[in-house]
């Protein structure tokens, strides 16, 4: 297939078009590098199926040659204000992107009458009164608060897939992507895992906030990116949560990431710093990603940060 994927240069975006090219497919990248970096697709520089457009999503877009599928990835993704890359310091960008960029993606779909898929998110269930969150739940969201420029925008952006699909018969499918890490993601993101490694590589304490009790489920990229792919290519219309169902709170979290990086400097506690409605608990219920992709995940969270450290210590200077 030639396929479009928006969001190429980010984290997930460039990991995704790695996956289609190895399995064959050819690429066409978009970003306009607001929060992803050139850095990222480096490698497939010169790669002859690949090609990359600089274009900002939420203005009309236009892509010569015949496309089988379209992947809608670019959006601000951290919510935390201490980036400047998080989607609190980019509210009006974060909304442009989940609703014009989404619906001018949807027109590249239906151009071409493409396979289409929409990067959604664990954050349409908000904080979350079920738990695990299954893709039934309705969410438990704050439509005005500080998050939701983000989380409106998925929702929002949801609702637009589906309306084309059922109203234009558009071959639509939806993730719902959980927490996860791995090589390529921004330092100065400002979310957990790239703040906790950095302190156990520098030899500092960790620092969790509150009493630590707040609980993450991590996924590794690589496996991400399969029940992505996996998605892709199944005739699915209704959202899939892709994601790993080991939950663990931060304190846990802390203590093994000093663990694997050998740093005996331990933890210290902060006030609880919560960003609105930040979910204290997250964990996905995966039972239609096993049942209709043969997808679960199979890197361990230990396996997982022993093969994302190298790359912050690489990007730290310090190899």
């Amino acid at each position: 297939m030639r396929v479009l994927i928006t969001g190429a240069a980010g984290f997930l975006g460039s990991h995704l078009c790695e996956k289609l090219i190895n399995e064959g497919h050819f690429v066409i990248g978009m970003d306009n590098f607001i929060t992803g970096s050139p850095d990222n697709l480096e490698h497939l520089a010169g790669n002859p199926n690949f090609t990359f457009i600089r274009h900002d999503v939420s203005n009309f877009i236009f892509v010569p040659g015949k496309v089988q599928a379209v992947m809608h990835f670019a959006s601000p993704a951290s919510p935390n204000p201490a980036s400047p890359y998080g989607y609190t310091n980019l509210p009006i960008q974060t909304m442009k992107a989940g609703a014009l960029g989404t619906h001018n993606t949807l027109g590249v779909a239906r151009a071409h009458n493409a396979r289409y898929l929409l990067a959604s998110t664990s954050e349409i269930y908000g904080d979350p009164l079920e738990h695990p969150q299954k893709e039934t739940y309705w969410g438990h969201v704050d439509p005005i608060g500080v998050r939701s420029v983000y989380d409106e925008a998925k929702r929002f952006a949801e609702a637009l897939t589906m309306a084309y699909h059922g109203y234009h018969g558009l071959n639509t499918s939806i993730v719902r992507i959980f927490n996860t890490y791995g090589p390529r993601m921004r330092l100065d993101d400002g979310r957990v895992v790239p703040n906790f490694i950095q302190q156990a590589i520098r030899g500092e304490p960790l620092t969790v906030y509150g009493d630590g009790q707040q609980t993450r489920s991590f996924c590794f990229v690589s496996d991400l990116v399969d029940g992505i792919y996996r998605l892709l290519m199944s005739d699915e219309h209704n959202p899939v949560n892709i994601g790993n169902p080991n939950e663990m709170n931060m304190i846990e979290f802390a203590q093994t990431i000093n663990r694997i990086v050998g740093n005996s400097s331990g933890i210290t506690s902060q006030p609880a710093l919560r960003l609105g409605d930040d979910p204290q608990r997250r964990r996905p219920d995966i039972t239609r990603a096993k049942e209709l992709l043969q997808w679960e995940p199979k890197v361990s969270l230990e396996q997982g940060i022993a093969l994302t450290v190298p790359y912050f210590r690489q990007k730290m200077g310090l190899e």
